[in-house]
């Protein structure tokens, strides 16, 4: 077990404990990103359907993600949270090697399975590290940090991913991202110290309460305002995922664009601005919340609300280029998406924040899963399949459009999680929170 650190303070070493593991999530994130531009070529290689692909693409990875995510919690909130992200980092890179591997279709599903299972602990036990080396008024904009590696593993994932699998093929996509999550276990090995528990708590226990796996669960799912956070979260996954996943696929159907150009659009100009939009409302949420915790609720509403009018201009906007990178063509389209970037992630870092406020120092691990294994279902799992089954179905009536259509429908279910925020916060649920555990 690694040495703790009993006052890990506001300094560089907190910083730096941060900036590993914003590494380390962008490395493990960009398996979950190139997988988007790496439907239309496996797809052919496979002769797959788009239902099929949308299996590889989500279910196949967050059934055993959602299987593997309570234990895996579990076990960062009892053991050592570096040294478990350190051998998870390894093993993500073995499984992500044989990946590229993969000889059948059927391969690479049991592959991907296996990523799902090494990629598990990474979210909570990274969390958790994080309630301990920030104080709860300074943790948005630290939690911004980490939840937006995603966004720049778009950039990377999508637009360097796609012109590599576009030159090089899919398989080399695999064995290169493999690579730096090696560093990320290197460096977790020998140079990170683990933080004391419950430091920056008002109230921290002195020892962790003896409770099995199913009693921590029941105990989290008696907390009425951590449940319904914790659907708002799978609602707002389940689009934002199907969305991530299907852009690229869309870009070249619906706007005729190649699969390196489309990856390109796809990741930078979302990764962009949803990284440049996370940090933002971190920091506001970190101003605003200080003296009114309701903010908390009220900055996911209005981010939300503003990203699904602009989610449903991108996807109703018709063909057209307002201009030309060298010989790349941006649509007109392009101006909403990145808005949509900008507002879509603003509901991230309040809603994180505000989760390892309502449970305990020794539970977080563990509550920070049961998040994640519903993000996932609905978001990596369900959100996938079900637009590639839509867009299966509307291939008859709405022809080569059917894309576009399954979308649409799929990202009108925005309006389920900001009602039941808007409820939340008339409610005013979060103004005087259960006590945690």
């Amino acid at each position: 077990m690694s040495t703790v650190v009993e006052s890990p303070g506001l300094g560089w070493r907190a910083h730096g404990v941060l900036s590993v593991l914003v590494f380390g999530y962008a490395g493990f994130f960009i398996g979950r990103q190139i997988m988007s531009v790496m439907i239309e070529p496996i797809k052919l290689e496979f002769g797959a359907s788009d239902a099929a692909m949308g299996l590889i693409s989500g279910l196949a990875f967050a059934g055993v993600y959602a299987l593997m995510g309570l234990p895996a919690g579990r076990l960062a909130d009892r053991r050592s949270r570096v040294r478990l992200l350190a051998a998870t980092a390894l093993l993500w890179s073995i499984a992500t090697l044989l990946c590229g591997f993969a000889m059948s279709f059927w391969m690479l599903v049991l592959a991907r399975m296996l990523v799902a299972v090494t990629e598990a602990p990474v979210t909570p036990a990274s969390l958790s590290l994080i309630t301990d080396l920030y104080p709860a008024n300074q943790r948005s904009l630290a939690i911004s940090f980490f939840t937006g590696a995603p966004t720049v593993s778009a950039i990377i994932g999508l637009g360097l991913g796609a012109w590599v699998i576009d030159n090089f093929g899919w398989r080399t996509g695999f064995y290169l991202i493999a690579t730096p999550v090696l560093l990320v276990s290197l460096v977790l090995s020998f140079l990170v110290k683990e933080p004391a528990r419950g430091y920056w708590d008002t109230s921290p226990p002195a020892k962790p309460p003896h409770q099995s796996l199913r009693q921590a669960a029941h105990r989290l799912m008696r907390n009425r305002a951590y449940m319904q956070l914790i659907a708002v979260c799978a609602l707002f996954s389940f689009s934002g995922f199907a969305f991530a996943m299907w852009n690229t696929s869309f870009l070249i159907r619906s706007h005729g664009l190649s699969l390196q150009h489309a990856g390109i659009m796809a990741g930078v100009v979302t990764g962009t601005t949803a990284a440049v939009g996370g940090l933002f409302s971190g920091w506001l949420c970190d101003r605003l919340s200080s003296t009114n915790r309701q903010w908390l609720i009220c900055i996911p509403i209005i981010g939300q609300s503003i990203a699904l009018l602009c989610m449903l201009s991108y996807l109703l906007w018709p063909t057209g280029t307002v201009f030309h990178i060298g010989n790349m063509p941006v649509p007109k389209a392009m101006l909403w998406c990145a808005l949509m970037g900008f507002f879509t992630v603003w509901w991230v870092a309040p809603i994180f924040n505000l989760l390892t406020q309502l449970v305990s120092p020794w539970e977080r691990a563990t509550a920070i899963a049961l998040q994640t294994i519903c993000t996932t279902l609905a978001g990596v799992g369900l959100g996938p399949l079900l637009t590639g089954i839509l867009s299966d179905a509307l291939s008859g009536p709405s022809g080569s459009e059917s894309l576009r259509h399954a979308m649409l429908i799929i990202n009108l279910s925005l309006l389920i999680p900001i009602a039941l925020l808007a409820w939340l916060h008339r409610q005013k649920i979060i103004v005087h929170p259960p006590a945690p555990g």
